[in-house]
């Protein structure tokens, strides 16, 4: 593939999602207000996507959970009560990941 489509490639890949963000504030700016259906979408969703997240996650812990199958439910578990704990998604998330890192290269 050349540098120029590659770069294109880009662009367009840029423009698509830059729109797609923008589409909601330009839609809804101003006195302009949410439908209510949408605003009770807006509450939904959050929560089944981090459950969609939680099960595409852990659908690969193996029958033989020990022990890849026990630092997959620690990591996740670890995640969760960092997350109840501080209400920080970019915190849990990360220490989450490290309790993981940590126990594949420990047990």
């Amino acid at each position: 593939m050349s540098t120029g489509r590659f770069l294109l490639i880009i662009l367009v890949s840029f423009a698509c999602t830059f729109f797609l963000r923008a589409l909601p504030f330009l839609a809804f700016s101003g006195g302009r207000k949410m439908p209510r259906w949408m605003e009770k979408l807006s509450h939904a969703l959050p929560p089944a996507i981090m459950a969609v997240l939680v099960v595409y996650c852990l659908k690969s812990v193996p029958n033989e959970w020990y022990p890849a199958g026990l630092c997959q439910l620690l990591g996740a578990a670890a995640t969760a009560l960092v997350h109840k704990w501080k209400h920080n998604t970019f915190l849990s998330i990360l220490l989450g990941t490290a309790v993981y890192m940590i126990l594949i290269r420990v047990l």
